[in-house]
């Protein structure tokens, strides 16, 4: 059996997309920051604002140990309740600052950001786990690579709605990618197949790649290369993969942008894989 993918090393990339993030956000114009994203909640401001809330609450709960009590979280569905009532709170309170006062804040938090994820041992265990992979316990490594799809999907939903490209290069998205693609296991864990099958994931474009979803009697198992029988097929444009995974497209649109080889069930299905907590 082929050994599974290696750890998503990112910690040293949060510096240069944090500076890339800082340099977006003061060229902004008054009418930009008040531009609609592809999220139905956020304009371009309410983006920026959350990514300084997370940063901040990311150094305070995780590297400085202070934070409110944690609440009995017993279920996917009371995770994403309180992240989400945690993420409204942080967009109304941060978005009352003038952009200005955002950016100036945004420098701090992004540079303290990057130097803590660099800190950390990448196999040490994380202090929350990556949920949307189905992980009761993580390492650094990917909760670290879990935060980097989170500054970059967010960053990318604001150049997508002013126009600005910048950050859709192999360096920073194909690690967003294949962090994504780590869900595949658990997001197949109620398809059925039969043992020795496999399905094929492939993002076409400069950036993306292929992963492979291999099916064991207790279960699928993500695979560096392809092992078994192909039972299906599945191409993304690499331009839209990231908003399938993040709620940022329907499944509608989705689906007429997408080829799917063989059997339409298995390899459809990544088009409902969420890699975010909501």
């Amino acid at each position: 059996m082929q050994r599974q993918p290696p750890p998503i090393l990112t910690a040293h990339l949060f510096s240069p997309l944090e500076a890339k993030l800082l340099e977006l956000l003061r060229s902004l114009s008054p009418e930009e920051w008040a531009t609609q994203t592809v999220s139905p909640r956020w304009k371009v401001k309410d983006v920026a604002a959350h990514l300084l809330d997370t940063a901040l609450r990311k150094l305070s709960l995780v590297r400085d140990g202070w934070g409110a009590t944690t609440p009995d979280i017993r279920s996917a569905a009371d995770l994403a309740a309180f992240v989400n009532e945690m993420n409204r709170k942080g967009v109304s309170f941060f978005g009352r600052l003038s952009p200005a006062v955002l950016v100036s804040l945004m420098e701090v938090a992004s540079r303290e950001s990057s130097r803590y994820h660099e800190s950390l041992d990448p196999m040490g265990p994380a202090r929350f786990a990556v949920s949307w992979a189905g992980e009761s316990e993580s390492l650094n490594w990917f909760d670290t690579a879990r935060e980097f799809t989170e500054r970059w999907h967010h960053q990318q939903q604001i150049r997508l709605a002013v126009g600005r490209p910048g950050i859709m290069v192999r360096q920073y998205y194909h690690p967003v990618l294949d962090c994504f693609m780590r869900a595949l296991p658990f997001a197949y864990r109620a398809i059925p197949a039969r043992t020795g099958s496999l399905a094929q994931f492939n993002v076409s474009g400069d950036c993306g790649g292929s992963w492979f979803l291999y099916r064991k009697e207790a279960g699928w198992r993500l695979l560096r290369s392809p092992e078994g029988d192909t039972i299906s097929e599945t191409t993304i444009p690499q331009e839209i993969a990231w908003r399938i995974f993040t709620n940022g497209i329907d499944r509608e649109s989705a689906t007429a942008q997408v080829q799917i080889r063989g059997d339409r069930v298995v390899g459809g299905h990544v088009l409902d894989m969420i890699a975010i907590v909501a």
